[in-house]
This record gives C-alpha cells, sequence and structure tokens, in this order.
C-alpha cells in the first residue's frame, strides 16, 4: 500500500481552501489524517471530508509535528505567523499567499513549468505557489520562451470576484440583486461598484501609477522564465463575474516563430488546451476545471515576431488550489 500523509489545511474556510479540501477528495490524495485549521475561531466548526466530520482546530494551538504537509491557504498575516514555525517543526509548508513570492531563498513553483526548482524546498521545508493569474499565464508562455524566446508581454488580466474571497462574491451578488430591484448599492469590499461595472485597479496604486498586483504579475513572471530582461507591461481588472480569470495577451518573440510551431508547442503542454472553433469563456470554461484554455491563437499584423491570444481557467483550481496539490503530489512522490 502508499504511504499515508498527515495533512493540516490551514485556511480552510477560505474559497481557495475549500476548493482545496474538494480537490484532495477528486485527486485520491493518499491522506491519512486531516486537520482543518483556521486562523481564528469563525462561525465554521467542522468540515466533511472522504465522508467524515472533521472539527476545524485554530492554528494557535495546532502542534505542526503531526503533520507531514501544511497547506497555507489563509493569507499572508496567517503564513508570517505561523509557516516559520511549523517548517522548523518538520513539515513541507505549501504557501498560496503574497509572504514569500518575492523570497529568493523560497521556490515559486509551478509543477508543469519548473518543477524541478521543488528539490530547493527541502533545505528550509517551503515552497511558494504563484499568484493565480501567473500561474494561468506561465502554462502558455514558458513553452513559448523555450521555443522563441519571449522578449515582451503587453496583457490586461480580467479578474473574477472570487479572487477576492467569500466578501467578493457576496458583494456582486448583493449589488446585481439590489440593482435588479431598483435599489442603490454601496461599495463595501471593493472601491467601487462592482455589479454591471469593471474596476482597472486591484491592490494599491503605486508612485508609477502601476498596481501592487500589477507589479507583482511583472516579478513572478520574470522569475519563474529565469528571465529578468522580459518586459511585462500589465493592467489588472476586477470584472463581474463570479469565478474564472481571463487574459488578453499580447507577446513578441525573440526569433522568428511561425503560427504552426506555436501550436505544435502549446499542444505538448499539460494542463494548456488549445481551442480553436469554440467559444472560451469563464462561464463556460473557467468553473469547476483543472485545464488552463487558450484561445483565438494569432499573428499580429503589426509586428514581425508578435503573438495574441486569450486565456481563461478557473482561478481557484488551477489558478489556487490545484498547483498547491499538485506541488505536494510531486514532493511525495520519489516516497511511494
Amino acid at each position: 500500500m502508499s504511504q499515508q500523509f498527515d495533512i493540516a489545511l490551514l485556511g480552510v474556510d477560505t474559497l481557495v481552501g475549500q476548493t482545496l479540501l474538494e480537490l484532495l477528495d477528486e485527486r485520491d490524495f493518499p491522506c491519512a489524517r486531516l486537520f482543518p485549521l483556521v486562523s481564528e475561531a469563525g462561525e465554521l466548526e467542522s468540515v466533511r471530508f472522504s465522508g467524515k466530520t472533521l472539527a476545524v482546530q485554530e492554528a494557535a494551538a495546532f502542534d505542526w509535528s503531526q503533520v507531514q504537509l501544511a497547506f497555507f491557504m489563509a493569507g499572508s498575516a496567517a503564513t508570517a505567523r505561523w509557516a516559520e514555525q511549523a517548517a522548523e517543526a518538520g513539515c513541507l509548508v505549501i504557501d498560496n499567499s503574497l509572504h514569500y513570492r518575492t523570497d529568493p531563498s523560497v521556490p515559486l513553483v509551478i509543477p508543469e513549468v519548473n518543477g524541478d526548482l521543488l528539490a530547493e524546498a527541502r533545505g528550509r521545508n517551503i515552497v511558494a505557489s504563484p499568484t493565480c493569474i501567473v500561474t494561468e499565464l506561465m502554462m502558455a508562455l514558458k513553452p513559448l520562451h523555450d521555443e522563441a524566446g519571449i522578449a515582451r508581454v503587453n496583457l490586461v488580466s480580467l479578474q473574477s470576484v472570487s479572487g477576492s474571497g467569500q466578501a467578493g462574491v457576496d458583494e456582486l451578488a448583493r449589488q446585481t440583486a439590489q440593482l435588479l430591484n431598483g435599489r442603490p448599492v454601496e461599495p463595501s469590499a471593493y472601491a467601487g461598484q462592482i455589479a454591471f461595472n469593471l474596476l482597472p485597479s486591484i491592490d494599491a496604486v503605486q508612485e508609477d501609477g502601476f498596481t501592487l498586483e500589477e507589479w507583482r504579475l511583472a516579478q513572478e513572471t520574470c522569475r519563474i522564465l529565469g528571465d529578468d530582461s522580459i518586459g511585462v507591461n500589465a493592467t489588472c481588472v476586477r470584472v463581474p463575474v463570479f469565478f474564472g480569470h481571463s487574459q488578453v495577451v499580447h507577446l513578441e518573440t525573440r526569433y522568428p516563430v511561425s503560427l504552426e510551431e506555436v501550436r505544435h508547442c502549446l499542444a505538448q503542454v499539460p494542463g494548456l488546451t488549445l481551442v480553436d472553433d469554440e467559444l472560451v469563456t469563464p462561464v463556460t470554461h473557467g468553473v469547476n476545471d483543472t485545464q488552463v484554455y487558450l484561445s483565438r491563437l494569432r499573428q499580429d499584423p503589426t509586428h514581425p515576431q508578435g503573438l495574441d491570444f486569450w486565456l481563461v481557467t478557473d482561478n481557484l483550481r488551477k489558478g489556487g488550489a490545484l498547483n498547491c496539490l499538485q506541488l505536494a503530489e510531486a514532493w511525495i512522490q520519489p516516497q511511494h
């Protein structure tokens, strides 16, 4: 029988934490015991997993030495407070927050893209999962960078409200109902009305006019591709979509590459589906799916080495929870 592992899931009360709980079951991860944890006590007292009801515990009182794997899905503050403690207790911390993504001592890994770097986590016992839009983007960019080199990327990221957690989902639902019933709305989770609207700013705006989300996208892209010379120019927009992040991508390669060569290259990527004859949308392809969908692939008529395409994925699944679970699957594989 395969080895079983004891697991802690911190942030089981978040949307991405709940998605990870579902995926652990769906993918038959070899889990002996699961400890569902929260940063602080709330309304969630128990969860269902593998046909059992499990009591939710507070992380502050948890003994991390009980587990071999710890998924941190509760945000940067929780990671800053407990990740080092968990790692020092001997378990691998797989972090889905912002906390370690720019830390050069912690590998930032997408298994299909740079999975070889996972071995570097064995010293510190911590590995970081990228921002969900970066995970989606790298599935397309890495094979193209290997094939023809990427000189520059211009993109617009259209991010669903689930990227803000349950508060974002609730706000879109509430405002939509209020407006359809002729009632005014007051923003709470966002700076402005999100229902029937677009908000062209995600996270704080910096002195140069770019937001922190746009800065993170550029930094993580160059880090994962291992090339700081790549120009990344991004605009991130919050859109009135419940689930599924989309991206409009224009890139310029360093070397000439035909559209046929690009198609052949992308067709070989596990987890990436190239679509030619179907309308790809967040509603049809960005919900309850683990694939990254690439469509509208075409050559830019204004640039000899320019390519344009459209990306869609489920931000909670592939963008967040699945990448973390795939890191765990890759980590335990040599032990089987």
